[in-house]
């Protein structure tokens, strides 16, 4: 059950709040719909009860609120605009993807799949898909957890009818198993066909809140439906005759030969053209733009589609050429796709229920983060492109010469700032947080993406363990690209090995870290990338003059100073390791790193506790 009380938004520069003041309430088990024309408030209201926009008033779901559920997804499945994911990402990838973030086993993805009949598109780019398709796709994102309320933000916009009635077919068939569905909508027909109560919205302000016989009898007009050969005739014969005899009747003239009668009824314009001698192929009753109204399963048993059948078989000539050309749409779909067949008692399938819910393990977001990173090319393509030009980098150092042997197997002249390993490292660190910002599979509607700390420290481990194979992969061709084009001569191994490696190794991923921690508190990826690139051109000669500064004392003898501290012996002769970590730190380029993804990750804890106060 839904509860939403008082909420409104906050006051525009001289404008009045979009939504002031709605209360209502949605009951499980059944479907209501939140009505209302564009701009009435629809959408903000949704918002509003998500909290993913600030305001007033506070929203109930089952006796919660949404930010006292441990796990809102398990709780609420929305649906709000097109599914938020990467474009060259696969449609199985992405199920799977949020599979890992909800804590659900892989198979739901195949099984929501299954419901929703994306199984032979599954292998598409979400890029390509459809409007029909994206739909579908976000209802099975919104099935996935299995959640007990389903908040759809205008689901039928744009589709075709026959893909209109699977929708809400679906809604249905949730709430039948006990479940609450609200949608929003700003189709009178729709929402009194397909819901169980109506709520109306106008200028942000709550006007009715019915069920849908009592919305369709109170707030739809009746009208009379003509079709006739000599529709322009009778039209002005009604219109006359009611002049005549000073009755209100409007008359509409539609496209093709169907008029449509207000403040009439079927005999008296039955009688009007029979004594005029006037043929009629269709004259019907009828409730507004909806046509007969049906009754819901929920009262008789009777099927949903049942009464769409029945209205589609009287469509409108204004839409007859738009649904012409979205059944064309759907038959060429319909070849690449099996629809999803409604069941035997006229509900479509759901995904069978989650009996057994597992606790949260500390994995799941490191899954996610791994079948982010590898569900896409782009790690791929900059990966390569790094190799590439490393390798070629070295070569024309090595041509040149004046080059040092440590900087020539990292491809690092004195002229770039940074090497191509580094900078690619924190160019895909920097995307790990940037294409959440851009494609938010974690947030709804594209709002702002959750700052978890172990999501970061999930995001931190797959930099690292990235950055460290990139920074292996680069030497290792740079090294092999000199012995095919020079020999022997440069690729000997320097005495000093372990402290370069360790400060090759600390450089790359450093530059990821830092790439991760900016992108995160700025949300962005080109800031996160500035941010790598702003510690060699500022923070490093900042650090030279403190370092280059007067001094009167050396820190000589700090590991031996603190293995007496500690009173244990290093094994495995760890105090060289202590001392090669101490010897790249106090670099220049190794203290600069140090103290920015030390300020990087104050800022970014800063920002998560504001968040979190807020």
């Amino acid at each position: 059950m839904i509860q939403a009380i008082g909420l409104t938004s906050n006051i525009r520069k001289e404008h009045p709040p979009a939504v002031d003041d709605v209360s209502f309430e949605a009951h499980a088990g059944r479907v209501t719909a939140l009505l209302g024309a564009q701009g009435a408030g629809k959408t903000t209201a949704l918002k509003l009860m998500l909290e993913l926009q600030q305001g007033r008033g506070i929203t109930y779901f089952r006796g919660r609120p949404l930010h006292r559920i441990a796990h809102p997804s398990r709780e609420v499945g929305v649906v709000m605009g097109a599914v938020p994911g990467h474009p060259a990402r696969t449609v199985r990838g992405q199920l799977r993807m949020l599979c890992a973030a909800v804590g659900v086993p892989v198979r739901r993805a195949e099984e929501v799949l299954e419901v929703v009949g994306l199984v032979s598109l599954r292998d598409e780019r979400l890029g390509t898909l459809s409007r029909g398709m994206d739909r579908r796709l976000g209802l099975a994102s919104a099935l996935l957890s299995d959640p007990h309320t389903l908040v759809l933000d205008n689901p039928a916009d744009g589709l075709s009818p026959r893909e209109a009635r699977w929708l809400h077919g679906i809604l249905r068939a949730h709430a039948s198993q006990g479940g609450t569905v609200l949608f929003t909508t700003d189709d009178p027909k729709e929402a009194a066909r397909t819901a169980d109560r109506v709520v109306t919205l106008e200028r942000g302000r709550l006007v009715a809140d019915q069920e849908s016989t009592d919305f369709a009898r109170t707030r739809l007009r009746p009208r009379v439906v003509v079709r006739s050969p000599h529709a322009a005739r009778l039209g002005a014969l009604l219109t006359k005759e009611a002049r005549t005899a000073q009755r209100s009747v409007e008359v509409v003239r539609e496209e093709g030969n169907r008029l449509s009668v207000y403040g009439s009824t079927c005999a008296d314009v039955g009688e009007a053209a029979f004594r005029n001698g006037i043929l009629v192929h269709q004259l019907a009753d009828e409730v507004g733009d909806m046509g007969p109204i049906p009754v819901r399963p929920s009262e008789t048993g009777a099927q949903v589609s049942d009464a769409s059948d029945a209205e589609e078989e009287r469509p409108s000539e204004g839409a007859h050429e738009s649904r012409t050309l979205e059944d064309a749409d759907e038959s060429r779909t319909q070849e690449r796709r099996p629809a999803a067949m409604p069941a035997a008692n006229g509900l479509s399938p759901l995904p069978p229920p989650i009996a057994v819910r597992h606790v949260p393990s500390p994995l799941r977001p490191l899954r996610y983060e791994l079948r982010r990173s590898a569900g896409v090319g782009t790690g791929y393509l900059v990966t390569a492109v790094v190799l590439v030009t490393s390798a070629l980098l070295s070569v024309l150092l090595a041509r040149i010469g004046h080059t040092p042997q440590q900087r020539l197997l990292a491809a690092w002249p004195r002229e770039l700032p940074l090497p191509p390993a580094a900078l690619g490292a924190g160019l895909l660190g920097a995307l790990a947080f940037g294409e959440e910002f851009r494609h938010p599979a974690l947030a709804t509607d594209r709002g702002t993406v959750p700052r978890r700390l172990g999501l970061l420290t999930a995001k931190l481990l797959v930099a690292s363990a990235i950055a460290l194979l990139l920074a292996v992969l680069a030497v290792g061709c740079d090294l092999e690209m000199l012995y095919l084009v020079y020999g022997r001569e440069l690729t000997s191994v320097p005495a000093d090995w372990l402290s370069l490696g360790a400060s090759w190794i600390g450089l790359v991923v450093g530059c990821a870290w830092a790439g991760v921690l900016a992108a995160g508190i700025f949300r962005s990826t080109a800031a996160g990338l500035a941010a790598v690139l702003a510690v060699p051109v500022a923070v490093v000669p900042l650090v030279q003059r403190v370092l280059q500064g007067p001094s009167v004392r050396t820190a000589a003898g700090f590991s031996e100073r603190l293995r007496e501290l500690v009173l244990v012996q290093w094994p495995f002769g760890g105090g060289r390791y202590l001392a090669a970590a101490v010897e790249v730190l106090v670099q220049p380029v190794g203290g600069a790193l140090t103290l920015s993804l030390t300020a990087l990750l104050c800022a970014y804890l800063l920002t998560t506790l504001r968040s979190r106060v807020r």
